[in-house]
């Protein structure tokens, strides 16, 4: 990722929260400016539940991105920790980036909302980026970035669209102003740091599954890559079990002579082996553990909380 900043100065670096409502496009945004896909994506809210750190390295500068699940009014207990994790990513980053869907009037609202959370919960400089700027006309950004200056005093508002890659350069240039002298946390030339080869296989598994299945089903999936092993035949075998609450779920995830699990697994399979230049044998199980996300036990076995 190329960025506009010309001047020479000091290798700058620091730690930047991605944060906006459900569906803003954050996921979205971070894989482009990494240039890899390191965070699954569905047009569905709330798919994002963990903070994924992600590492853009430059001669003079480094950037460690975390992409937040979003902001919103939590009612289950697995809801309300996702929420907690972004909150605790906004008050340890060095710098904010607020993401604001500005391609409908829920979005913008939404984002305006998020300004009262960004006041009660981090002291750092925030950069506002419109996003989904494909969407809209032109004519509509001015009276836009008016509201906005008028409710916070963002670093700087930059118009972009993460899914037409567009804007992105200026973007960087404005992080890399609002950062400052800092060391280089990471030296390994990896784009991501903080989730493992078997981590983003049940992640893209779960990501399949939000996009072949309905309402509430995707919602009540947990998903563990129980075993992974590469062989010396280069053949990556994975075991991954998708944990649904209730028994219906289970079928609906199965499908009619196993045909939904069938179609989930090729496209995650498919997708693995395009990302890791190797075959991939995939093996899915599902299994029912009633009411998973409102139990602390499997709350915490699964990741979520303390």
């Amino acid at each position: 990722m190329r960025n506009e900043l010309d001047e020479k100065g000091p290798f700058r670096s620091g730690f930047v929260a991605i944060i906006g409502a459900p569906n803003a496009g954050k996921s979205t945004l971070l894989n482009q400016l990494l240039g890899e896909k390191v965070a699954i994506v569905t047009p569905k809210p709330q798919t994002t539940r963990r903070n994924i750190k992600g590492v853009l390295t430059g001669r003079d500068y480094q950037i460690i991105f975390i992409d937040t699940p979003g902001i919103h009014r939590p009612k289950r207990p697995l809801n309300k920790l996702i929420v907690k994790s972004a909150i605790d990513a906004m008050r340890d980053a060095d710098l904010l980036l607020m993401l604001a869907d500005i391609s409908c009037k829920k979005g913008v609202e939404a984002a305006l909302s998020l300004v009262d959370v960004i006041r009660e919960n981090s002291r750092c400089d925030t950069i506002l980026a419109f996003n989904k700027i494909d969407m809209v006309k032109r004519e509509t950004l001015l009276p836009l970035i008016d509201l906005f200056k008028d409710v916070y005093p963002f670093r700087a508002i930059v118009p972009v669209s993460a899914r037409c890659n567009n804007g992105m350069g200026r973007l960087v240039s404005e992080i890399l102003r609002s950062l400052p002298a800092g060391p280089q946390y990471y030296y390994d030339g990896s784009c991501i740091v903080d989730q493992g080869m078997d981590e983003f296989a049940a992640e893209l598994v779960r990501e399949k599954i939000f996009l072949t299945t309905r309402e509430e089903v995707p919602y009540s999936v947990a998903v563990e890559a129980e075993k992974f092993d590469k062989g010396r035949d280069g053949l990556i075998r994975i075991k991954v079990v998708v944990y649904v609450e209730r028994q219906s779920q289970k079928g609906i995830i199965i499908g009619k002579e196993g045909v939904g699990l069938k179609k989930i697994g090729t496209l995650a399979r498919v997708e693995m082996e395009k990302r890791w230049g190797c075959k991939v044998y995939l093996d899915i199980w599902v299994k029912t553990l009633k009411d998973w996300s409102r139990d602390k036990r499997h709350l915490r076995r699964f990741g979520f909380g303390d």
